[in-house]
């Protein structure tokens, strides 16, 4: 925890919004029992001393910048005394912690976050208008902190939430990435990738930890001096940690984000520079700061593999190091490591936990190595993110040996220990490759999928031998978001709504919205909700204009698919469907046509060819569809460049059909669905992952269903030429696919999308073509139910009142009861 007693170890402790619109809101009272600050003339006062004493400035000569540092700086100062507090409770009553271990931590803006769960929103807002700021405008500044991508560290960010929401002492344990993953543009429709610039100005949360450092070791041998293993490693980086409160709804809770930052050990080599070799007297620092600079750099080079296997032993190495130095100055014994702390694997990246903490245990502390695996499993858990075989990371044994010698003996006995002991002949390092699924597996106590049907084809697929030799080991814990940033923060009007609806109170217990469902069919309620998206759409409109020169109208209807690009998520088929329906206005231009813009949202990552081909193509297919005055009154497609967590903020409220349409038993769980339909967006989707379940919650006539099955998808993949015979049974996705292949949509060029379309005829995994019919008559459906305006508002609002149990809330306690054996340190937040 922050503000940790000192011991000898350890001290004690963007997206430009200029022209976003504020949404019209009725300001929210104060969340009941929130932290309290006096008066908006005593926050003034506050924001005016940062200014001054923290920034250097007086008010008529600050920048926007030193607004919002002022602000953010006061709000911190709000958090600290929750954080200490939290503290000090966590020591008193020893508890158990929860250590967190994450490649990503996608937390977004933080001015909004913390205003909402400190209940300060109306009093920041009013001091700073009293200070001649635009407070929309100073919140506008503040840039995403890049430290993800998509749905594996927003659903982090949201854990990290209602763990401090619920009161459970938690470590949220990452990389502090200097440049993130990367700014994305596009260059005639091409993604294009630049580095991000989020921490060029000073991030105003984080406290620098100098005397909080771990030294991380790489390469070398291993000997063995007295019965006991010697690792003399090569090259050596420190770790130095950054601190971030978290703090959760209402003020009365904070944990820690710590982050790593990769430091040389020798900082400077004076005697390389005086003798005029800069280059050299610079590469210590270079070297190290590589670690932690960019998250997933491209792997489809040797040192690209190295540099991201590094990366994954920098920060689990620095936090199991940081685990153990606290539970040593607090006078525990590590024989019972597990009865104070739980160490979750948020995927297979942290992976390495397993045999570094046996590693820390017999090389540093003496424990015996049978004693020290049970010891290490008893404490960690391992949440699997993926039905891709090719998803579960793979390290060759040379790369692995080479970078973690001692390690590899560890991972070695560990196998050994594990087939000895179940009988199975599953192995962890398999045809020259270390398996991390497997090491990951067999190292944890509980393994998680995180959705009903995830979980059950994990124990069929990819896991299956595992799991018949230990049963009880995979159990599922579907995913959740946080109600206070997904629905509180980012949708004032549907905010406001809901609580003169039913009242406040909500927010941390959101099964409480199905009570909307006694006003759904109430003519009123559904003018107010309507108009609630409404103003939601218009915000939108009047950002795409001010930003991408991109006219919108809000009277159509917003068909929003945002997620990171993979051929699995289908958003080829998103644009197919795009073409086809094209095509169908442009032949019967009279028809009655419902108006539609189709928004897509997403990076690809930089080595991913196919995925990069499917976004040129979107953008492709926008520019000429968006150029053809005969139907672009009703199809638009709008694909604005670099898609973060502040963009989400306005596409989610402002949409009107979410696409959750990847192949059924391929997406885990998927979170964007939560919170789309949290928000009124109706779902057309497939039964995959958590559709399965808000279908069962929203109910399955509000939800429009189309295609396979996972067991169809599976059975069809057995059939010889299926692609093929799919495609030449539908003319109209044949239209669509010679269009492409003629140049239609590329200037004439032929071979931009050879691969991708000779990948849809000859393969097609992900059975785009299988599914394609079904996917355009079910959209077809959608028009007509759009048009019906009370039946679509009716919908919409049942959704909403049906996305209670996805609260970020009710999995935290699920993990808290089932995997972590942890108790919230307030009398009612477990729930």
């Amino acid at each position: 925890m922050a503000a940790e007693r000192m011991t000898a170890v350890q001290m004690g402790v963007g997206l430009d919004r200029r022209f976003e619109p504020p949404l019209t809101s009725k300001t929210s009272a104060m969340p009941k029992d929130s932290f309290n600050i006096a008066d908006a003339e005593s926050f003034r006062n506050r924001i005016a001393r940062h200014l001054r004493t923290s920034l250097g400035k007086d008010p008529e000569h600050a920048t926007l910048y030193d607004w919002r540092m002022a602000l953010s700086l006061t709000l911190r100062d709000l958090v600290v005394e929750p954080w200490f507090a939290s503290t000090r409770k966590t020591y008193k009553a020893k508890a158990k912690r929860v250590c967190y271990l994450s490649m990503e931590f996608l937390v977004g803006r933080l001015i909004e976050d913390v205003t909402v769960n400190l209940g300060v929103e109306t009093v920041a807002r009013e001091a700073m208008e009293a200070l001649g700021q635009d407070y929309s405008t100073v919140v506008a500044d503040e840039p995403d902190a890049a430290l993800g991508n998509g749905g594996l560290g927003r659903l982090a960010a949201c854990f990290m939430d209602s763990l401090a929401s619920l009161a459970i002492p938690a470590y949220g344990y990452g990389i502090r990435y200097e440049q993130g993953l990367f700014e994305q543009h596009f260059d005639n429709g091409a993604q294009v990738e630049t580095a991000e610039t989020w921490l060029v100005q000073r991030h105003a949360w984080e406290f620098e930890r100098p005397e909080v450092s771990c030294p991380i070791h790489f390469g070398g041998s291993v000997s063995e001096s007295g019965g006991k293993a010697i690792w003399r490693p090569e090259e050596t980086i420190t770790a130095m940690a950054y601190d971030t409160p978290v703090v959760g709804w209402k003020g009365k809770w904070a944990n820690t984000l710590r982050l790593w930052a990769a430091k040389p050990t020798k900082l400077f080599d004076l005697e390389s520079f005086n003798r005029g070799d800069y280059l050299a007297a610079n590469a210590p620092e270079s070297l190290a700061r590589t670690i932690s600079r960019v998250l997933y750099p491209d792997d489809t080079t040797d040192l690209g593999k190295e540099l991201r296997f590094k990366q994954e032993y920098f920060f689990t190495s620095a936090s199991i190091q940081d685990i153990l130095r606290r539970l040593l100055s607090e006078g525990h014994s590590l024989e019972n490591l597990a009865e104070h702390v739980a160490i979750q694997l948020n995927d297979t990246h942290p992976a390495i936990a397993g045999p570094e903490l046996i590693r820390l245990l017999v090389d540093e502390h003496g424990m015996e190595k049978r004693l020290a695996v049970e010891t290490a499993r008893a404490c960690l858990a391992f949440t699997n993110h993926t039905l891709l075989p090719e998803a579960l990371e793979r390290w060759s044994e040379g790369l692995f040996a080479r970078i973690l010698p001692r390690h590899f003996e560890i991972v070695r006995f560990i196998q050994e220990d594990h087939m000895r002991r179940s009988g199975s002949d599953v192995r962890v390092i398999e045809n020259g490759e270390v398996r991390m699924g497997e090491l990951a597996f067999v190292m944890a106590h509980r393994v998680n999928g995180v959705s009903a049907l995830h979980s059950a084809l994990v124990r069929q697929t990819v896991f299956a031998e595992l799991h018949d030799a230990y049963p009880e080991r995979i159990i599922n814990q579907t995913n959740g978001i946080t109600p206070r940033r997904w629905l509180y923060s980012c949708n004032a009007p549907l905010r406001d709504l809901i609580d003169e609806t039913i009242g406040t109170g909500w927010a941390d217990d959101l099964q409480r919205l199905s009570e909307l469902r006694a006003n759904a069919e109430d003519a009123g309620f559904q003018d107010r909700f309507r108009a609630a998206k409404r103003q939601n759409k218009m915000r939108l409109a009047k950002w795409l204009k001010g930003r991408d020169g991109v006219s919108i109208d809000p009277d159509a209807m917003f068909d929003v698919q945002i997620k990171r690009i993979h051929e699995y998520k289908r958003q080829l088929m998103n644009i197919l469907e795009t073409i086809a329906l094209w095509n169908e206005i442009k032949d019967a231009p009279n028809g009655d046509w419902t108006p539609r813009v189709k928004l897509f949202g997403g990076k690809a990552a930089p080595g991913y060819v196919m995925a990069k081909s499917i976004i040129h193509l979107v953008n492709d297919v926008a520019a000429t569809i968006n150029g053809d005055k005969a139907t672009r009154d009703l199809l638009q497609v709008v694909y604005p460049a670099n898609y973060n967590v502040s963009m989400a903020e306005l596409l989610i409220p402002a949409s009107d059909l979410s696409e959750q349409i990847s192949t059924a038993g391929m997406e885990a769980s998927g979170t964007g669905n939560m919170k789309l339909s949290l928000n009124g967006s109706l779902t057309i989707g497939t039964l995959d992952g958590a559709n399965v379940e808000i279908r069962e919650h929203v109910g399955a006539e509000n939800f429009f269903l189309f295609g396979l099955a996972a067991e169809e998808v599976m059975e069809r993949r057995t059939m010889a030429g299926f692609a093929r015979e799919a495609i030449n049974a539908s003319p109209r996705l044949k239209r669509v696919l010679d269009q492409v292949a003629s140049g239609a949509f590329s200037g004439g060029d032929t071979e931009r999308y050879r691969d991708l379309l000779q990948n849809l005829f000859d393969h097609d995994h992900f059975l785009v073509t299988c599914d394609f019919d079904s996917y355009f008559e079910t959209q077809r459906m959608v028009d007509v139910v759009y048009k019906d305006t009370g039946n679509w508002t009716r919908t919409a609002a049942l959704n909403t009142a049906g996305m209670g149990w996805f609260s970020s809330d009710r999995t935290v306690r699920g993990y808290a009861r089932d995997v972590w054996g942890v108790p919230s340190l307030t009398r009612n937040a477990a729930g």
